[in-house]
């Protein structure tokens, strides 16, 4: 939506054509973002005994029934490190991902009452609720530095690349989130596949295992899923497992097919948003 103004009046016209993206309107409606950022934050733990606690029970539980399935029963390979943190530093980065993208492809059928009655730049929606899991993210990650200092784990000279992978693992999530958004407001379907479709997504990522165990010409096909390299970038960074040659050319592909996902998402995502009042 494009805004042109004439003395006092303001006029509000649909955007025309792929390339009308108006990405100057989302620093305008900052404020809004982070309004609806902290409001996702405190209707997720509203009227909940632990509250917040929740950030870290989630992973921590994960973590443990991976242990005792993975760990000990099926004993897989953690490169050297406690299979616990091995397990934790992956779970980090994953359920930021799931979350944002499971909430973010169901956010505007959740917001039609703003869609229908107000304007904004719709993308605010799904930004902030892909901003809000990183409240979770940050505590659960407190858990992480107390797990390094118990198994005597020192930072790596790679830790300044940790951003970097927190930052592939947002757009990773917004630009799925984008797509499933837009198409859940035409196809209702897609509320239903979600949960399916992350828990598949789940096990063609190594949480549970090391991405060693792929090998040959399917570690380019491997790479084609992003958040396999985010994985294994913060396996690298915060605990110094080793990564392989070909290392920099799968992440170098997962970090185009993320581009590729957010880039086309948010031309679809714009291209849709002036039918989302009326289908909504």
């Amino acid at each position: 939506m494009t805004t042109s103004t004439s003395s006092e009046t303001i006029v509000l016209r649909p955007t025309r054509g792929w390339t009308a993206l108006n990405l100057g309107d989302l620093w305008r409606y900052r404020e809004l973002i982070f309004f609806l950022t902290w409001r996702d934050v405190k209707v997720r733990y509203k009227q909940t005994v632990l509250g917040m606690a929740w950030a870290i029970i989630r992973p921590l539980v994960s973590m443990v029934v991976y242990a005792l399935i993975f760990g000990q029963l099926a004993n897989l390979d953690s490169e050297g490190v406690p299979y616990t943190i091995f397990t934790y530093v992956a779970l980090l980065p994953w359920q930021l991902f799931s979350k944002a993208m499971s909430d973010t492809g169901r956010s505007m059928v959740s917001n039609r009452n703003m869609i229908t009655k107000i304007y904004f730049p719709r993308l605010v929606i799904p930004i902030s609720t892909v901003l809000s899991g990183l409240v979770d993210f940050f505590i659960a990650f407190l858990i992480l530095i107390g797990m390094m200092v118990y198994y005597k784990i020192q930072l790596t000279p790679a830790i300044w690349y940790l951003p970097l992978f927190l930052l592939l693992t947002l757009i990773t999530a917004l630009g799925v989130g984008l797509w499933f958004s837009a198409l859940n407001v035409l196809y209702r379907d897609i509320g239903y596949m979600l949960p399916f479709l992350t828990e598949m997504w789940k096990y063609l990522t190594p949480v549970a295992y090391s991405a060693g165990y792929i090998t040959g010409t399917w570690k380019l096909i491997y790479a084609l899923n992003p958040m396999a390299g985010v994985v294994q970038g913060f396996r690298w960074a915060l605990l110094g497992v080793e990564l392989d040659p070909s290392a920099p050319t799968t992440m170098g592909i997962s970090v185009a097919v993320a581009l590729v996902v957010f880039v086309t998402g948010l031309f679809y995502f714009r291209r849709m948003e002036r039918t989302f009042a009326d289908m909504v």
